[in-house]
């Protein structure tokens, strides 16, 4: 079953007398259970279908058919009450609350829901941290916790309203080799229960830990080919950790 069906899409900008065609033309499938890639170079269009797919832009022309709802002809608070319900973000930045706690934080998405449904916010939220490895830090505000855990928070917060898919943006931009594994572990965790998980990335090596990669240029899909040699970030996280002890214990500096 595809989750995401685009066809036709294409995003143009006025800049002065100039017309930017950011997207020209582009098809494209996600199935439920994909673990994807999307890669391209600076000005290839990778960011304007992050937020075509993040139902945070319009196309200019085509559609974009979300878990079997059409986003291009939705009102604005249809397309608002989509975004919300059907993606879960992950930032570079992480994007949290700097003097609200790790479960208030994961709790937020719940306040905008406007499905009638009633909802155990912090029940919900806690699930969700427990899910990523951080039950015993609920109550850490983000100075409280590493980089790699203020991106754990970010994913739970992403994954508390069970969004069709989660869509990251470069989500180990900001870590470091150890943080970066450990995260790409826990996506590859997610996926492998059945999360769908779009990601956008500028790295090969980050794209290696997926299942599909597609590459944009200019505007367009350049190619698209699932991941023949898929790397564990587990068993590379354990390799990294081996060498790391190893050099201290030698007394490297």
């Amino acid at each position: 079953m595809a989750i995401i069906e685009l066809r036709g899409i294409k995003r143009h900008y006025v800049v002065g007398d100039i017309v930017v065609k950011a997207i020209r033309g582009l098809d494209l499938d996600v199935e439920e259970g994909e673990f994807l890639a999307i890669m391209g170079p600076s000005g290839s269009g990778k960011s304007t279908l992050m937020n075509t797919l993040g139902c945070l832009d319009k196309p200019t022309e085509g559609s974009y058919v979300l878990d079997g709802l059409e986003t291009s002809t939705a009102s604005p608070d249809e397309f608002a009450d989509i975004r919300n319900e059907k993606i879960g973000f992950v930032f570079q930045g992480f994007n949290l609350l700097s003097r609200t706690s790790a479960l208030e934080n994961v709790e937020l998405p719940l306040f905008y829901d406007r499905s009638g449904a009633k909802l155990d916010a912090k029940a919900l939220a806690a699930r969700a941290l427990q899910e990523v490895g951080l039950g015993s830090r609920l109550d850490h505000k983000p100075n409280q916790l590493s980089g790699g855990q203020q991106q754990r928070v970010a994913i739970a917060r992403a994954m508390v309203k069970d969004p069709a898919f989660i869509l990251a943006d470069e989500p180990t931009g900001n870590l470091d080799t150890e943080m970066s594994l450990e995260i790409m572990a826990l996506f590859q965790d997610l996926n492998d229960r059945g999360k769908t998980v779009v990601m956008v990335t500028h790295e090969p090596d980050v794209a290696a830990y997926t299942k599909r990669i597609i590459a944009m240029r200019d505007g367009e899909l350049v190619s698209d080919y699932p991941v023949k040699e898929r790397r564990s970030a587990k068993t590379d996280l354990v390799a990294w950790e081996q060498k790391h002890e190893s050099l201290v214990e030698g007394g490297a500096p």
